[in-house]
């Protein structure tokens, strides 16, 4: 993992039904040449949330644009969000004070 400091945009998670769509979204975002990538177990955050969403993309980067950075940052976020969905999953970036989305 990156050591340099933590900043709002450098974390993302991508939380998936399917472990072998998390590997396969997660060895395609490395391959991008985004710095840590990897896939854990994401344990349901409230009793609402979906028990079938297990696996998380974590994707943590420190040259990604800051949540404040605009139009980089939110074409970032865009595409994280359209790839969860597309596979019925939801996203959520730690630090950003918008709700996950799903």
């Amino acid at each position: 993992m990156t050591t340099e400091p933590l900043h709002p945009g450098s974390e993302h998670l991508i939380i998936l039904q399917d472990r072998e769509v998390a590997e396969a979204i997660a060895e395609e975002l490395d391959e991008e040449g985004f710095l840590w990538v990897r896939v854990l177990r994401e344990a349901s955050r409230t009793e609402e949330d979906d028990e079938d969403h297990e696996w998380a993309v974590h994707i943590t980067d420190t040259r990604l644009p800051d949540a404040a950075g605009g139009a980089a940052y939110e074409a970032l976020r865009d595409r994280f969000i359209d790839l969860a969905r597309q596979h019925d999953g939801w996203y959520d970036e730690p630090g950003d004070p918008r709700p996950a989305t799903g």
